[in-house]
């Protein structure tokens, strides 16, 4: 009999770094040229088997922009991996992969942050078939061992191309990490959903949907 587990992903990241993009061909296997922004937050989920264990990846997409950058706690609380993404080609929104990264340890508030699992996609890497470049997967590696080793990945929602490597490895770093965690988080569980309902619908009541 497998083991079950839930696991919380929360994806951060620059508007227009292609988080969404990235979910969608990872869980559905498609690619819109369309661009919509996420508003306020909104989760896909995919079921995967790994080793004994059925894993569902419940997948938390967030709006880049500024005013929805502070979603409340109850978002952030009881997450198992974090996700940032920043765009290859756009300098600025590798530069404020600080400022993702401070703000989910301020709001997840994880018990050691230091080992809290973080992982890094460069997306966007087939524009202009890499031409127009300006961070270097020197400089993202760099950024990662600053960090203590985060895993990196190279990803193009587009073409699909390591989409489905780097979520693995996200799954696999979230199961560690939730096996570390369990204990302390079976009572926040209940508390967290209560306030991710309460947050979804503030957004809804704001005009905007969770889509």
């Amino acid at each position: 009999m497998s083991r079950r587990a839930l696991l919380k992903v929360i994806v951060l990241g620059d508007s227009g770094v292609g988080k969404t993009s990235l979910m969608n061909q990872y869980v559905y296997k498609k690619y819109s040229q369309q661009y919509k922004a996420t508003i306020g937050a909104d989760f896909v989920t995919k079921e995967l088997q790994i080793d004994d264990k059925l894993v569902t990846l419940q997948i938390w997409d967030t709006a880049g922009q500024e005013r929805f950058q502070s979603l409340g706690t109850a978002f952030y609380r009881g997450a198992d991996c974090c996700v940032l993404v920043y765009d290859v080609n756009i300098q600025k929104s590798f530069e404020t992969l600080n400022n993702w990264h401070e703000e989910f340890v301020k709001q997840a508030d994880p018990v050691d942050p230091e080992a809290f699992p973080f992982i890094l996609f460069g997306n966007k890497i087939d524009v202009d078939g890499g031409s127009s470049r300006v961070v270097s997967e020197k400089k993202a590696r760099e950024w990662c061992a600053s960090r203590g080793d985060i895993p990196y990945f190279e990803t193009s929602a587009k073409e699909g191309y390591n989409v489905h490597e780097a979520f693995l490895c996200v799954a696999k770093m979230a199961l560690e990490g939730e096996h570390e965690q369990e204990q302390e988080q079976e009572h926040e569980h209940d508390i967290y959903f209560q306030g991710i309902s309460e947050t979804v619908s503030e957004v809804e009541q704001r005009g905007g949907c969770a889509c």
